[in-house]
């Protein structure tokens, strides 16, 4: 049973279910994750790479335009002379990394519209979604090749219950966060004695009442326990191993203050998901994500 903290003024006591669902409806959309550009999508699917055509679409969007250029430009790529043409950076990227840039850039869009105003180190934050968002792919993919951008985006949104709480619930929010250093309790913990949910069931509400597909409505809600899961159950254990690794790499920051240790991460319940059938091919997955992790704070420099 939750317990009231006797610091909270009154009007931030926790909400019951009827005020918190009537603070969700009054949320806005998040259209990006209902229709990315449909043309680019065609183009990056095809069999062959239409550079010039991928080009001259991504020229319609600034915001990808300049994302692209930052990206190719930043130290990441150690170019000695800077890019400015969009065809030679689409060269120098690949179709892979332009995908994940098609797929990122409308999505922390409009999660930066639904923050505006809330003071959060969000820089640091936008860079831990993007970075679970590549390590589950890089997950997913030591397990089966991906058919679709599903995994990614799961792994890119798998925190919006805390965009939707910044949001809808800001002095909420600004109670919880502003202090985290308690080795006691959780997050979790915390979330749900301040407001009355936290932010895995609060993203997966906010998901729902959207209709958006199950896989990610599940990942919002089982995250930090994808045995929970059903059908989608290895999407969201391979957002739980990523979102892990990234907080035992201190790669960007979610806002949880509780130490991943690699017995914790090596240990976690999603590589029993992904690997049933025991160790060799787990211990493969984890030597190839630490690999992964080399670069990704400069790729993550170059994005956000």
């Amino acid at each position: 049973m939750l317990t009231e903290s006797p610091h909270l003024p009154v009007a931030l006591r926790p909400l019951d279910a009827q005020a918190l669902q009537n603070r969700l409806r009054d949320c806005p959309r998040l259209p990006s994750l209902r229709s990315i550009d449909s043309a680019l999508r065609e183009l990056l699917n095809a069999d062959q790479r239409y550079t010039q055509q991928i080009a001259e679409v991504i020229r319609r969007d600034p915001s990808l335009t300049s994302r692209l250029l930052r990206l190719v430009n930043s130290v990441y790529y150690g170019l000695s002379t800077p890019v400015s043409n969009l065809e030679e950076a689409v060269l120098y990227l690949g179709l892979r990394q332009i995908r994940q840039l098609v797929m990122a850039t409308p999505i922390l869009e409009d999660f930066q519209r639904l923050t505006g105003g809330v003071e959060f180190s969000w820089r640091e934050f936008w860079q831990h979604c993007i970075g679970t968002a590549i390590l589950t792919r890089e997950v997913m993919a030591s397990v089966r090749a991906p058919d679709n951008e599903t995994d990614y985006v799961a792994g890119l949104i798998h925190d919006v219950g805390k965009i939707v709480m910044a949001h809808a619930f800001p002095e909420h929010f600004h109670a919880i966060y502003q202090d985290v250093d308690h080795p006691q309790t959780s997050l979790l913990e915390r979330e749900e004695t301040i407001l009355g949910i936290n932010h895995a069931e609060l993203g997966a509400h906010y998901l729902r009442e959207y209709n958006l597909p199950d896989a990610l409505v599940e990942t919002a809600r089982y995250h930090h326990r994808p045995e929970r899961a059903g059908e989608n159950a290895p999407i969201v254990a391979a957002v739980q191993i990523a979102d892990l690794l990234m907080h035992l790499a201190h790669i960007g920051k979610s806002g949880s203050s509780t130490e991943v240790t690699e017995a914790v991460w090596t240990e976690a319940s999603g590589w029993g998901i992904l690997f049933p059938r025991g160790d060799p091919e787990k211990g493969i997955a984890q030597a190839g994500l630490k690999r992964s992790l080399e670069r990704l704070p400069m790729l993550l420099e170059g994005l956000i």
